[in-house]
């Protein structure tokens, strides 16, 4: 049997060193890459067309794994990925689910528990374990999955926006312009389909983001 070629594409490079031991140790899988972001996972496929599975965080910078999902479904690629996040949220696992993931895994899960996502996917198969499988229901049977999670710049100013800080505040804590924070808090009102402020923070809450 032909190895398992797996790149790992995690912006934590500690997380990502160690996963890509974790996964080293297993004598049907090859690392064949190891990225911080989107773009560089991209790079990779260009050049290297013999990749079976990513294992590809949400929240990375330039190119988040949303992107990375999205981009995989427009060009067609066999290679099927892994969420391996943080973010135990069901909008965050049905939106994977939906955008083309085939396995979702929270970062506490342990080895054998990584080791069978892999080889489940390489065949062809969906893996969502017990709990995400809950947690993915539970949202889809109340909420509609958003099309568009805000990102990570943007989070950050809801946070802010959140604790009560004005447009200048927020841009001289960030060290940018006001009008930029202005931009980040219009499409953040159009991403979350909200008129106002009061609106946004009661969406916020509501699925989860602050």
């Amino acid at each position: 049997m032909s190895k398992i070629k797996v790149i790992i594409a995690d912006d934590h490079e500690l997380f990502r060193n160690g996963l890509t031991e974790l996964v080293k140790k297993q004598e049907n899988i090859e690392v064949i890459g190891s990225v911080a972001d989107g773009n560089q996972f991209l790079n990779i496929i260009k050049k290297n067309k013999e990749v079976d599975i990513v294992l590809l965080d949400i929240t990375m910078p330039n190119m988040d794994g949303f992107d990375v999902l999205k981009k995989l479904k427009d060009i067609k690629s066999s290679i099927k990925p892994i969420i391996i996040s943080m973010h135990n949220d069901g909008n965050y696992m049905a939106k994977c689910f939906k955008s083309g993931a085939y396995g979702y895994l929270l970062k506490n899960t342990d080895e054998k528990e990584l080791n069978t996502a892999i080889e489940t996917v390489y065949l062809g198969k969906k893996y969502f374990n017990t709990e995400v499988t809950e947690k993915m229901i539970n949202f889809m049977s109340s909420n509609s999955v958003s099309e568009k999670i805000i990102s990570k710049k943007e989070t950050e100013v809801l946070m802010l926006i959140s604790k009560g800080l004005t447009t200048k505040e927020i841009a001289n804590q960030l060290f940018v312009s006001s009008r930029t924070i202005e931009t980040h808090r219009a499409n953040i009102l159009k991403k979350l389909e909200v008129k106002n402020t009061a609106e946004l923070i009661k969406k916020a809450v509501k699925i989860k983001l602050i």
